[in-house]
């Protein structure tokens, strides 16, 4: 064996070790990276004494102290490794019920803060009705904070990463309210949708993965995150709505009219603080939502691809181009955006080991026809640009079909190299999570530089 060999840390089985833990309840996978590098270091150092790769691993797994039951059973399902015979009986890591209560009351008691929040404007006379613009603008500032503030009580970050938060946020906060945004112009329109983003990504991104934000496992956690608290949202939603509908009709019995009051303080108040309490279930309840999610993908993949071949169809059978007007325009996007939210999740909730498969190939078709869907927005933003010049919405909009493009283009080069046997499933997930800061790049730049660039209309 060479030097190199004696060198090379097994990667291979660190990695179904990853995958396998990743997949189990016992631990949630924010820790995992962690975990891994304490494991790292144990071979490390197992090797510099003197032992090979294999038998480094072994010994390491078995150092591993609250991971003993997991190591036992990834041994029971996987009994040809040598390493079976070295695991032996641990204790449970799970979290203690005082810890979980705790923790609840916590998220409970952000949600009321946060639904209280929302109504603070209106001590200052700006109503939720009459100031639309304002609360359009700041509606993640008044909620985003303290999601942040939870997760950094719960992680126990560290100064800098507190300042860093409390720098995004005041920068938000400045930017939404200091320049003259003309009301219901297009630079408003496009900080309201832009800003959100940013936040989300830059500052919420980094509360949730901390300093391990510049690690591939950190933010494809963050986008796991993501992707399963709008599915708890949503539901929440649904279950509100249902709960409104219920209790209108039941006063409306009575003759009294109660929709003032929902329009208010209900609705206002309840999508801030549901905010919190889907965030904590995510983080509480995964290992429901993790088997939810993976359907749902699956479910969704084929439907997308099929619209979009549909529309592309209907388009070259018509020869009717794109209206490329303001709310065609965000819905246009809206819809690649899904596609990508898509792909995204199914990359992150895919075992990186497991060989290509149907699924793989329809990712790669819905891909390739959102690819072909984009590059018709591209042309007809183009072909509108150049017959009557340059708007803060076209421009933006072109800037994100072109970071879409360069997005769904490299994805699909790395899919088909995968599909090939070419190519690792690790080099998607690497690019896709390397490329979630440019959209947060190009969020901040829409809200700092557009509205002084095109004169704040």
């Amino acid at each position: 064996m060479g030097e190199a060999d004696r060198t090379a840390l097994p990667e291979e089985q660190i990695d179904q070790w990853r995958s396998y833990v990743l997949r189990r309840q016992a631990i949630h996978p924010v820790d995992v990276a962690e975990l891994e590098d304490h494991l790292r270091e144990q071979i490390a150092g197992l090797m510099d004494a003197g032992l090979d790769a294999d038998e480094a691993f072994l010994v390491a797994v078995k150092r591993m102290g609250g991971l003993d039951q997991l190591s036992r059973e990834f041994a029971r399902e996987h009994s040809e490794r040598l390493w079976k015979q070295l695991v032996v009986e641990g204790a449970d890591g799970a979290d203690t019920p005082a810890k979980a209560r705790i923790e609840a009351w916590v998220a409970f008691g952000l949600a009321v803060a946060a639904a209280v929040l929302v109504k603070v404007p209106a001590l200052f006379g700006i109503e939720l009705g009459a100031d639309t613009g304002f609360y359009a603008r700041n509606a993640s500032l008044l909620v985003l904070p303290l999601l942040c503030g939870f997760f950094v009580w719960k992680r126990g970050f560290s100064a800098p990463i507190v300042r860093w938060l409390a720098l995004a946020f005041a920068s938000g906060l400045t930017f939404a309210n200091v320049y003259p945004l003309a009301e219901g112009g297009y630079t408003e329109t496009l900080t309201a949708l832009h800003l959100p983003i940013a936040l989300w990504i830059g500052a919420v991104g980094v509360a949730y993965a901390g300093r391990r934000w510049n690690d591939v496992n950190g933010r494809m956690d963050f986008i796991r995150f993501s992707g399963e608290l709008f599915i708890y949202y949503v539901l929440i939603a649904l279950g509100g709505g249902v709960l409104m509908g219920f209790t209108a009709m039941i006063f409306s019995a009575i003759g009294v009219d109660i929709e003032p009051f929902f329009e208010s303080w209900v609705l206002p108040c309840g999508a801030a603080g549901a905010l919190l309490i889907a965030s904590w279930l995510v983080e509480a309840k995964q290992s429901v939502i993790e088997n939810m999610a993976p359907v749902l993908t699956r479910l969704f993949t084929p439907l997308f691809a099929i619209v979009l071949v549909v529309f592309l169809g209907t388009m070259l059978v018509t020869g009717r181009g794109v209206d490329i007007q303001r709310e065609v325009l965000i819905a246009f996007d809206l819809l690649l955006v899904l596609v990508l939210a898509l792909v995204l999740y199914s990359v992150s909730a895919r075992d990186p080991l497991a060989r290509p498969g149907f699924f793989d190939v329809l990712q790669v078709a819905l891909v390739i026809v959102a690819l072909a869907a984009d590059a018709v927005a591209l042309w007809a933003i183009g072909a509108r640009i150049g017959e009557f010049g340059l708007t803060p919405n076209r421009v933006a909009a072109l800037g994100e079909n072109v970071i879409l493009l360069v997005n769904l283009g490299w994805t699909a080069v790395l899919y088909l190299r995968f599909l090939r046997g070419s190519g690792s499933f690790s080099a998607i997930e690497r690019w896709q999570t390397g490329y979630v800061p440019v959209y947060a790049a190009w969020a901040a730049m829409v809200v700092v530089v557009f509205p002084p660039l095109f004169g704040y209309i």
